[in-house]
């Protein structure tokens, strides 16, 4: 199965605290069924670490990237300049039929 939101994707945030921010996609993790999406700068948390000496890491509190939901995300489309919605498109090249991905809005496709 395709996958609408890929590593490298430009998305827009749709709900939560980083509501209407953009950021590009880290990560796709599939959890129990759900797909959870890692941000660049989206969804911070502040994590309370630990120090372990062993490894020689300092404790402290740790800032990181918590994973987002893909409902909560949507595709970035740089020609509207808004939110957009994947679509599917079979493409005929020669013999070969290829699933590409396109903007639902314009039609266009995502992966050139």
């Amino acid at each position: 199965m395709a996958s609408k939101l890929k590593k490298d994707d430009e998305v827009v945030i749709l709900a939560g605290k980083d509501k209407g921010r953009r950021g590009t996609v880290n990560r796709v993790v599939v959890k129990g069924g759900r797909k959870k999406l890692f941000v660049d700068g989206i969804n911070m948390i502040k994590k309370h670490v630990r120090p372990n000496p062993q490894a020689n890491q300092q404790g402290g509190i740790v800032e990181q990237e918590a994973p987002i939901d893909a409902s909560n995300v949507a595709i970035y489309n740089p020609a509207t300049k808004k939110a957009d919605r994947v679509g599917f498109k079979l493409v005929e090249d020669g013999e070969n039929t290829k699933k590409v991905r396109i903007f639902r809005s314009t039609g266009e496709q995502i992966d050139i």
